[in-house]
């Protein structure tokens, strides 16, 4: 992203409105602020959101569980998290859509932004994406 200079073209584009969606290093690629970014990591800070790498451990710890994610509905999503972030603390503006049992917070919804510390394309449960493409469809550019 350096690299190439994109960084400021996607800050820009997201802060127009743009929707996107961060899994895993997505969402910490987005947030605002981590407590060990890898040196010289940017960051998009798009989420207003502070986040927490490899949150659970390393990768031996990587578990599955089951969320309650009230927008998707009823029955439970089960969510894989590989060395997944913790979402440590969210902005005013930022929606909490799903926590882990102790509190932890794993996804969250700012406008047109999406992030989950887990990865929803592993499940096979298509909620996540459709949840996704209402938002995309939502936003007037």
């Amino acid at each position: 992203m350096v690299l190439y200079g994109l960084q400021e073209p996607l800050q820009q584009k997201i802060w127009e409105g743009l929707p996107v969606w961060g899994t895993c290093a997505g969402l910490i690629l987005l947030a605002r602020e981590t407590d060990n970014a890898l040196a010289g990591q940017p960051l998009l800070t798009t989420l207003d959101i502070r986040v927490r790498r490899n949150a659970f451990g390393s990768q031996r710890e990587s578990f599955e569980t089951d969320l309650s994610v009230p927008v998707l509905g009823e029955a439970p999503f089960h969510a894989f998290f590989i060395r997944g972030p913790g979402i440590e603390s969210v902005g005013p503006e930022v929606e909490v859509l799903a926590t882990l049992d102790d509190g932890t917070i794993v996804a969250v919804r700012q406008g047109p932004v999406l992030g989950t510390a887990f990865h929803p394309e592993v499940s096979g449960d298509p909620r996540f994406h459709n949840y996704f493409l209402r938002i995309v469809q939502s936003v007037k550019l």
